[in-house]
């Protein structure tokens, strides 16, 4: 009977099989397989091991960000086996390629952050190398971390050849537990260091903290860049439901993974491209899910730039229409106390989708279904979590903003915002770096009412945009989140919480406003009407432009040679998404 059992579905199998290749007889990879002139590319391909019945299956490229370093990638390795048995089963031949992956923490304070934005587009770049190079038929994207995943849709949609593309997320790390409490990395090692700055914690707490803040594999445990992007992918339907907030260390994961690699060659046959998915219909889907969770502000810079490259109309304006009208209904660390693990356990990203069904658009995802279909076939198992009768607030996670400070908008975590902090108006402490910033927090010389105001940290002047985790967290451990505001041309770890507003337009080295300011000047915060000013006249304003203007042209690089001196010549405002653009 069981010989019977195996027979037929090897027997239904091939059936598939045929019908597949019915419905797509030419693939892309025939380019380096077919037709005697390619006899020296067979030669190579036969040497890498491959047989010669390999030749009639679909060739799928699989982008692999595993690293040795990277605490959301260290597993990977892992999960690229359970892709390729996926791809082996549905009938293709599976390609493992690297891309690079820079650990946002690890690169945190120091030069490394200069090149954890710009990474986004070498990785890019790379998709975009190894795909019209070699051929491939299918594509899985497979990694974790912030910059890594937007950087690899950006490539895979920019491939004229379109190939179909599926995202594996790598999964949240396992929270961390000390003293009774779960733990996380950014409030408990971070945030720690200024708990111990204001003697709020002994030496021994704060090594311990470290020691247990971060005990698996996966990306940072809370709503950090990485684990929102995860989400809206999913929610964009470029990956198959429950992937984003499926654990790293799970056997959940594996499956999701195997999975993928099976749809994957069923895309193929099916033509299912990005450009069948990616569209205004689903960022719009993904900015209403981001906003809902409260999610990261990088994810403007990421979805613009996802746009960009696959030709959407994307204006800033739209975040905050959406968030007028989505409801905040998940608060996960580091706005409230639950981490992604809760998040699965209340159903997952289905959960909230069937939650937001009505503000949803239909489009087609790389499962095959609507994302309407999914959205309503999810369920929400813990109302605690997803909060759909009670939200956290009527608006959405994210605000944009904008004045005489910041013309062309600047981004703000609304809901990690305290309500009596929203609006805020106090005398600016200015500061040319990061570092000058922190000098100056540690030193007591950040007093209560001020509003800082960190510059020369956009994508030209960084470059790079460093992400300001640093300051944020130093303020909030001394106990000043509630006290001061800070402002800057960089952008802001998912992390962070407070008054903290980034992403400001134009930044100080493209002549914007912000490279105006002087100590004392009175700065005008009002997140409920969008609005961020200074308060000088046109007149004066319009006379200090004038003069950043002379001194931009005298003021030195900070790279003279290497990626990032080419970076800062090419870069975008943060407004655009700080993609790289052509000189005209």
């Amino acid at each position: 009977m069981k010989k019977r059992k195996r027979g037929r579905r090897k027997k239904t199998a091939q059936l598939e099989l045929s019908k597949r290749q019915e419905l797509k007889k030419e693939l892309l990879s025939d380019e380096i397989k077919k037709g005697v002139t390619r006899t020296p590319h067979r030669a190579l391909l036969y040497a890498v091991g491959i047989s010669h019945s390999d030749l009639d299956k679909p060739f799928i490229g699989i982008a692999s960000a595993y690293s040795d370093i990277v605490p959301g990638h260290i597993h990977l390795r892992e999960l690229e086996r359970w892709i390729e048995r996926g791809i082996v089963e549905a009938g293709g031949v599976p390609f493992i390629f690297g891309v690079p992956g820079i650990c946002d923490g690890i690169a945190m304070g120091h030069i490394g952050m200069h090149y954890s934005l710009p990474s986004r587009e070498l990785i890019a770049d790379t998709i975009e190398s190894m795909v019209k190079a070699h051929c491939f038929d299918g594509l899985v994207l497979l990694g974790s971390c912030d910059k890594i995943i937007p950087g690899m849709v950006m490539g895979a949609v920019r491939v004229n050849t379109n190939i179909p593309t599926i995202v594996v997320t790598g999964g949240p790390m396992l929270a961390g537990f000390y003293k009774g409490k779960r733990r996380s990395l950014v409030r408990d090692t971070f945030e720690a260091v200024g708990l111990y700055q204001a003697g709020k914690i002994t030496e021994e707490e704060l090594f311990m903290l470290e020691c247990n803040a971060c005990p698996t594999a996966g990306s940072c445990q809370g709503l950090y860049t990485a684990n929102t992007m995860a989400c809206i992918l999913e929610a964009m339907g470029f990956s198959l439901p429950y992937c984003a907030t499926t654990l790293a260390i799970s056997s959940e994961k594996k499956r999701i993974a195997y999975e993928s690699g099976r749809r994957i060659v069923q895309m193929v046959y099916e033509n299912l491209t990005p450009f069948r998915i990616l569209n205004f219909n689903s960022i719009y889907n993904a900015i209403v899910v981001d906003l809902a969770l409260g999610g990261s502000t990088n994810t403007v810079l990421h979805l613009k730039a996802i746009a960009y490259e696959g030709g959407v109309d994307l204006d800033l304006k739209v975040f905050d229409e959406v968030s007028r009208l989505v409801p905040n209904i998940v608060r996960l660390e580091p706005a409230g106390d639950l981490y992604m693990e809760d998040l699965h356990k209340a159903g997952g990203i289905p959960a909230v989708l069937n939650a937001l069904q009505k503000f949803l658009k239909p489009n087609i995802t790389c499962s095959g279904k609507n994302i309407l279909d999914i959205a309503q076939s999810g369920k929400i198992l813990d109302e605690n979590v997803i909060r759909v009768k009670k939200p956290y607030s009527t608006e959405g996670g994210i605000a944009i903003l904008y004045g005489n400070l910041a013309p062309e908008g600047a981004v703000v975590k609304q809901s990690a915002v305290a309500p009596e902090m929203r609006k805020f108006t106090g005398p600016a402490v200015v500061f040319d770096s990061e570092q000058e910033a922190v000098r100056a927090i540690l030193g007591g010389k950040i007093k209560k009412g001020n509003v800082i105001v960190i510059r020369y940290e956009g994508p030209k002047g960084g470059p790079g945009m460093r992400e300001m985790l640093g300051p944020t967290s130093l303020i909030q451990g001394m106990g000043l989140a509630d006290k001061v505001a800070l402002i800057t041309d960089g952008r802001f770890s998912g992390g962070t919480r407070g008054p903290c507003i980034g992403h400001v337009s134009p930044e100080a080295a493209a002549g914007g406003p912000i490279g105006v300011v002087k100590d004392g000047d009175i700065i005008d915060i009002d997140i409920p009407n969008r609005q961020l000013n200074i308060r000088l006249t046109a007149t004066e304003l319009k006379a200090r432009l004038a003069k950043l203007q002379g001194d931009l042209e005298l003021r030195q690089k900070k790279f003279k040679t290497g990626w990032l001196a080419r970076y800062c010549e090419l870069v975008s405002s943060a407004s655009e998404g700080a993609v790289l653009k052509p000189k005209r």
